[in-house]
Parts: C-alpha cells; sequence; structure tokens
C-alpha cells in the first residue's frame, strides 16, 4: 500500500520542507495524479524558485510576508503572523509560468499545485477579498477560508482552502468522501497540511514552548480499495486521501489545528461535490439549533 501519511521531514527536498506531488517533486506516491504541494521556511532575504510547468499554483502565506513574482510582475502579499491570525493575501499564478517567491523579513510559505491545461489569468486575492465561512456548529465548528473554491477563483482544476478548528473540536466531519464521479459527487484527491499551537485559554498560564501540539486525522475504506489512516498530525505534518471515507480531523483539547486542503481530480467538472458516510451523516441535523462557537472567527 502507498504511504499516505508525511511526517514534518519525510517529504523534504532541498530548501522545500514538504516537495509532494508537484512537476519536479522526486519524491512519488505511486496512484497520486492530480494535486501537489510545496511548502517552504525562508531565512531573511531567501527566496524559492519554482519552474514553468504545466501546473496551476496558488501561493500562500504561512507566517510572514512575502514578495511573489510571476513573468517578471511582483506581487506583495502582506501575510500573517501565523496561520492562526485570520485569512491573507494568496497569488494564483495560472499554468506554465515560472514562480519565484521572497521575504525580506523571512516566514513559511505553501504552494498548492495541480496539473492543469486550460491558461487563467494571474490574480491576487486579498486577505479582505477572500469569503470567511463558519462551518457547523458546536464542538464540529471550525472556520474556512475560500479563497480557491469555484465561487472565488477562476481556475482549471483544483480547489484549495483552509480550515481552522479551535481547540477540542472536530472538523471535516461527519466523515465523507468525493471519490467517484456520479450523481452528487466529484472525484477529488485531497492533500491535509497541517499546523498546531497551543490553545489561547483564559485563566491558564500554558505549558511553554516544548509543548507537543498534537492534533489527528482519520481516513478509512469506502469500497474494496484498502486505506487505513488514524495518525497523531503536528505542524508540517501531511495526510494524502487518494480516496475513502475521511473524517474527523481532530483538534486535541488544548491545541487549536490548522490545515491547508488542496483538491483536484480527473471530472468534467471543477466542484466539491461530496457524500457523507451514512452511519454518521445524521449528525448534521443536531446543528440546527446550536450556536457557533464563541471563540470563532480566528483574526477577528
Amino acid at each position: 500500500m502507498a504511504d499516505w501519511v508525511y511526517p514534518l521531514g519525510s517529504a523534504a527536498e532541498g530548501c522545500w520542507d514538504v516537495s509532494l506531488g508537484t512537476a519536479d517533486s522526486a519524491v512519488t506516491v505511486e496512484g497520486w495524479a492530480h494535486t501537489g504541494l510545496k511548502v517552504a521556511t525562508l531565512a531573511p532575504g531567501a527566496v524559492v524558485g519554482l519552474p514553468a510547468a504545466g501546473e496551476e499554483r496558488i501561493v500562500i502565506p504561512l507566517s510572514g510576508a512575502f514578495t511573489a513574482t510571476v513573468d517578471g510582475e511582483k506581487y506583495q502579499l502582506a501575510g500573517r503572523a501565523s496561520v492562526f491570525h485570520g485569512p491573507t493575501d494568496v497569488l494564483y499564478s495560472g499554468t506554465e509560468k515560472a514562480v519565484t517567491v521572497s521575504s525580506s523579513d523571512g516566514g513559511r510559505v505553501a504552494v498548492a499545485t495541480a496539473p492543469a491545461n486550460v491558461q487563467y489569468p494571474t490574480r491576487l486575492i486579498t486577505a479582505a477579498e477572500t469569503p470567511v465561512e463558519l462551518r457547523g456548529a458546536g464542538n464540529c465548528s471550525r472556520q474556512v477560508h475560500n479563497f480557491g473554491t469555484p465561487a472565488a477563483l477562476e481556475a482549471d482544476r483544483f480547489i484549495v482552502c483552509e480550515v481552522i478548528t479551535p481547540a477540542g473540536n472536530w472538523s471535516s466531519y461527519p466523515p465523507h468522501k468525493h471519490d467517484e464521479e456520479k450523481e452528487g459527487e466529484t472525484r477529488l484527491e485531497e492533500i491535509y497540511y497541517f499546523e498546531t499551537r497551543v490553545a489561547d485559554i483564559p485563566g491558564t498560564a500554558g505549558p511553554g514552548a516544548d509543548v507537543d501540539a498534537i492534533g489527528y486525522q482519520r481516513v478509512y475504506a469506502s469500497d474494496e480499495r484498502p486505506i487505513d489512516v488514524a495518525a497523531e498530525v503536528r505542524t508540517g505534518d501531511v495526510v494524502l486521501v487518494p480516496y475513502g471515507w475521511h473524517g474527523p480531523a481532530m483538534a486535541a483539547p488544548g491545541y487549536d489545528m490548522y490545515y491547508l486542503n488542496v483538491m483536484a481530480g480527473p471530472g468534467r467538472v471543477r466542484d466539491w461535490l461530496i457524500s457523507d458516510d451514512p452511519h454518521h451523516g445524521w449528525v448534521r441535523q443536531s446543528w440546527e439549533g446550536q450556536d457557533v462557537d464563541p471563540r470563532l472567527p480566528f483574526g477577528a
């Protein structure tokens, strides 16, 4: 069986902390074809680059501010202190364009990719333009930044968003799948890139800098194709979802959890259409009448 879980460092390549599924990735995953991810931690003044290739890309500051250059034109990405400080400016590059990213003060940046054939124009999406969704209710409340969804971005193949889950809450729940092209469902690979932190809990001093901030991710089989993931995740870890039911993504008590989702597939329609696990789909009904977690939104 292919390896679907990549702890920090296990998918590193050169200057990249993560290099999976992209046109220039040395790490190959059997059966993986439609999505890719790069993550780099830049020292002040450092630069990373991606050559022109048949893939569309979105540059996403995780911490810090960046300058992204596409076809000689520079775009300023204001960035943020961390992924837990609300939306950020992001840059969609289109296909067949070299991309370089630099940071005068340093920081961490992600680049989501997907093989694509149709060229769409480069576009800067500012933090102010980013649709922010508060999804679910009660202890299934989470915050979604929908900068790379079909409603927000013209693109060829991929769907990209980020999700922030307060400590003790479950997201990607109820468990769902998108592994078939059929009525009401689209076939999409999915990447989860995680970051975690100690939650700000009023009245507590916190555990200090050496704490092991953890979360959990579950993926399991929806048909005869085997997959069984129950992974402990931390900042910099990646879980790939080629098919199957996935969820919950669990923020452990005491620790907030962030994940970047990159989805794409071979179908005709660029849309996120899902089927809930029939054993657990009823949970959505339980949210009616419940309030959204008052800790949301992050970055308000």
